[in-house]
């Protein structure tokens, strides 16, 4: 079983960039697929981008692509979202998944694992 806990979320104005990192605990990390979602308050949960167990294949919605950048460090049992050019539409709980067996890397079923999220706000 993994334990993620994740960190680096805040309040920037747009067009400003936060790096958000999700730390596992657990020693199935390193075979297990990764993702962010959010939920923005009034919406409903959505995929932001997965990365493979890896790190060889990423996976982005097409509303983050070209802004965000996911990637992994195994070795460190964490897993990042680096956020450029953000906009106020971002502005979410972002919560980092896991996924031993992810038969579709963008929906939220495929993950069994969940950390508690953090919070990204941003300005106009």
């Amino acid at each position: 079983q993994v334990v993620l806990v994740e960190s680096g979320g805040g309040s920037v104005q747009a067009g400003g960039s936060l790096r958000l990192s999700c730390v596992a605990s657990g020693r199935t990390f390193s075979s297990s697929a990764m993702a962010w979602f959010r939920r923005a308050p009034g919406k409903e949960r959505e995929f932001v981008a997965a990365i493979n167990w890896s790190g060889g294949n990423t996976y982005y919605a097409d509303a983050v692509k070209g802004r965000f950048t996911i990637s992994r460090d195994n070795a460190k049992n964490t897993v990042y979202l680096q956020m450029n050019s953000l906009k106020p539409e971002d502005t979410a709980v972002y919560c980092c998944a896991a996924s031993t067996f992810p038969f579709r890397y963008d929906s939220s079923r495929s993950y069994d694992t969940w950390g508690q999220g953090t919070q990204v706000t941003v300005s106009s």
